[in-house]
């Protein structure tokens, strides 16, 4: 059993993974979107090298618990990927999950040029971790 989480951006996508039982999340790499579904194909790769069988989109939600713009954008790619990748998806809330990437490696004194470059898969990380403590509990 394999997940992975995604952080979704317009310009990359973070990417983490979770070991095979399900109990930690590590990140994996980022994608550069340049192409349209040039990041779909890297995705279904991934999914296929590692089996995956579940992806966590992280829903970008606003302070007040509403949807906006940015969270409809990830809606909509995560009915894409299910669609295109038959893997469940299921969204999760992301809410200050970059905030938290960046304190941890200011917290280790990681240069802002390597934060930059290691930030949006951090960031997955903590929205599949997430994820799956959530889902440990039940």
């Amino acid at each position: 059993m394999r997940w992975i989480g995604l952080d979704y951006g317009d310009k990359t996508i973070g990417v983490a993974m979770s070991d095979e039982l399900g109990w930690t999340a590590q990140a994996l790499e980022v994608i550069h979107r340049r192409k349209p579904g040039e990041d779909i194909d890297r995705l279904a790769a991934i999914v296929e090298q590692y089996g995956v069988t579940k992806i966590v989109v992280g829903l970008p939600k606003n302070m007040n618990n509403t949807i906006g713009p940015r969270g409809e954008l990830a809606t909509q790619f995560s009915k894409e990927l299910e669609q295109k990748l038959s893997v469940p998806v299921h969204l999760w809330d992301e809410r200050l999950t970059t905030v938290a990437a960046t304190r941890t490696l200011l917290e280790a004194d990681v240069s802002r040029k390597k934060r930059k470059q290691v930030i949006d898969k951090m960031a997955a990380q903590i929205i599949l971790q997430g994820y799956m403590d959530a889902n440990m509990k039940r």
